[in-house]
């Protein structure tokens, strides 16, 4: 199994002829995905690839049975096109476009209450299930399938971290970029239920970030309710406080959200957190019994 996108994935680009939509969609199509419409108003009738291009969300479902979506439109027209994805009837939504205002990301996550579907992201690399759907940006050549499943506040040590499992063995699930701004769809604990309930996942990587205290409550969640081992690691000890760190939501504004404190939070709980992101892999195969690499 895998979470959030499987093989019953039917995948719509909202975006799809613009630079970004169209540089990924030929990515996701060559990982096997099932791309079954894109989005763009006033190119409906068009195709991309292969691909049919519709003016709405609405029409594509209607059309294609498409039940998740990808977003790559600009920032100002981000929150519009989740709606748009919403109201159609899309079960799983993942926001790609970073720079998405914090006030239009209040309104969304409000709407999404109403809703029964997922939003990933935004500012987030997306959502890869290796031999499955690649519902992302992620590079598919550092993936492979197994039991180790992932989920992450940064892109970039998302493809490290992953990188590192898959050179000693450990082929993963599903890997789940939620994104590093202060306000997003689904945060760590959503991921993690989701992972809980897969049999196929045998362990979890959390990979946090300085700033707020996501962590800290997943770290309360995992130790009262999860039995699948999860392995953590913090970016940013040595980040200064007050600083931005790459992401809007990585900042240290009190000590509780620095990275010694979050680490030591998980531990506490006792959760294995590594020192730095090559420690991980390690971790990971001690906590399934493998043999050290």
């Amino acid at each position: 199994m895998a979470i959030l996108a499987d093989e019953n994935t039917r995948l719509l680009v909202q975006g799809i002829t613009g630079r970004e939509g169209a540089f990924h969609t030929r990515r996701m199509l060559k990982s096997g995905t099932r791309v079954v419409a894109g989005v763009t108003p006033g190119k409906g009738g068009q195709s991309f690839e292969g691909v049919p291009v519709f003016d709405t969300v609405s029409r594509a479902v209607e059309e294609t049975g498409a039940n998740t979506s990808i977003i790559f439109v600009p920032a100002p027209f981000a929150a519009d096109a989740v709606y748009e994805a919403l109201d159609a009837g899309i079960e799983v939504v993942c926001c790609i476009t970073e720079g998405v205002p914090v006030h239009d990301m209040m309104r969304v996550t409000d709407y999404l209450r109403m809703r029964d579907a997922t939003l990933i992201g935004p500012n987030c690399p997306g959502i890869f299930s290796p031999g499955k759907a690649n519902v992302s940006i992620m590079p598919a050549d550092i993936f492979s399938p197994g039991g180790v499943g992932v989920v992450s506040r940064s892109g970039t040590l998302t493809y490290q971290i992953v990188n590192e499992l898959t050179q000693i063995g450990l082929g993963q699930s599903t890997a789940v970029g939620i994104g590093g701004d202060p306000i997003i769809g689904t945060d760590f604990i959503e991921v993690l239920k989701k992972f809980e309930a897969d049999p196929e996942t045998e362990c979890v990587v959390m990979i946090g970030e300085i700033g707020g205290n996501a962590e800290q409550r997943a770290a309360e969640y995992i130790k009262a309710k999860m039995e699948t081992p999860v392995v953590a690691y913090i970016a940013g000890f040595t980040a200064p406080e007050g600083k931005t760190m790459g992401h809007a939501g990585a900042i240290v504004s009190g000590g509780e959200t620095t990275a010694q404190a979050k680490s030591e939070a998980l531990r506490r709980a006792g959760i294995r957190a590594a020192e730095n992101p090559s420690e991980v892999a390690r971790l990971v195969a001690e906590a399934l019994g493998h043999e050290s690499p």
